[in-house]
């Protein structure tokens, strides 16, 4: 596929793979709108790329709806949509309920209230491309962090369910899931650091290569890091097995 002459949309588009994957598509010929809740990075990136600035807080109902829609009328429409917002904040199940329901807003509601705009505009049109980032924590699990392994989880679900659901109507959808990525959130991660960045830790233009390279393979799960296929295969094979030693890892990590 190419992303020559595409009305394209970035969610978290300011910084990391977000901004990466704006470079990238402009770079290629992409008409590109960035979207960031921080309007100055979106604004900084948009300029760099050629693009357009659309800041909004995909968190909200109103945030996500007015960017498809505003979107569509820049761009003259919209071809493929990367959602790639996502926050990394909580820890253990007895964070308070406000953090786990801005996880649950920003890294699965986003999703959903953006192809509640998005769907029906590609249907009309018989083509679109939706294109998720999760985690490899949506199909493993980030050790130390329930609401971010829970909503990554949920992201993906979320994702299989619209290719189930569209994907034999003209609406492409593929899902995203790296483990370590030189960005702020892998530098802020603490303890975990080192286990995200066992497999080495990527940097987010090799990411955004590797994702455009995935859309044109079409395969649902694009991996960054390959090496996820393998883990996800033997949680699948064996979870008890998997989960002791998940359970070790656990213990490795935060009680050395």
């Amino acid at each position: 596929m190419s992303l020559h002459d595409k009305g394209v949309v970035v969610t978290g588009g300011g910084n990391g793979i977000g901004r990466a994957l704006a470079v990238r598509a402009a770079a290629d010929g992409a008409r590109v709108v960035v979207n960031d809740i921080d309007a100055d990075a979106a604004v900084a990136v948009a300029r760099e790329v050629g693009g357009i600035a659309l800041p909004a807080d995909l968190a909200t109902e109103t945030g996500a709806t007015q960017l498809v829609e505003t979107a569509i009328e820049a761009l003259g429409g919209i071809d493929v949509f990367f959602g790639n917002a996502g926050i990394d904040s909580g820890a253990g199940e007895h964070v308070d309920d406000r953090t786990w329901e801005k996880a649950i807003d920003v890294n699965l509601m986003a999703h959903v209230r953006a192809s509640r705009a998005l769907v029906p505009h590609w249907l009309e049109r018989g083509s679109g491309h939706f294109v998720v980032t999760a985690s490899a924590a949506g199909l493993l699990t980030m050790i130390g962090n329930a609401p971010y392994s829970v909503t990554k989880h949920a992201t993906v679900a979320f994702a299989e369910w619209l290719s189930i659901e569209h994907g034999n109507r003209g609406v492409r959808v593929q899902v995203v899931c790296p483990q370590g990525v030189n960005t702020r959130m892998l530098r802020s991660s603490g303890a975990v650091q080192e286990l995200l960045s066992h497999d080495d830790a990527l940097e987010p233009a090799d990411v955004a290569d590797t994702i455009v390279a995935g859309m044109d393979d079409g395969q649902f799960l694009i991996l960054p890091h390959p090496e996820v296929a393998g883990y996800y295969a033997a949680r699948a094979a064996d979870t008890d097995r998997w989960l002791a030693g998940m359970r070790r890892l656990h213990e490795r990590t935060f009680t050395r």
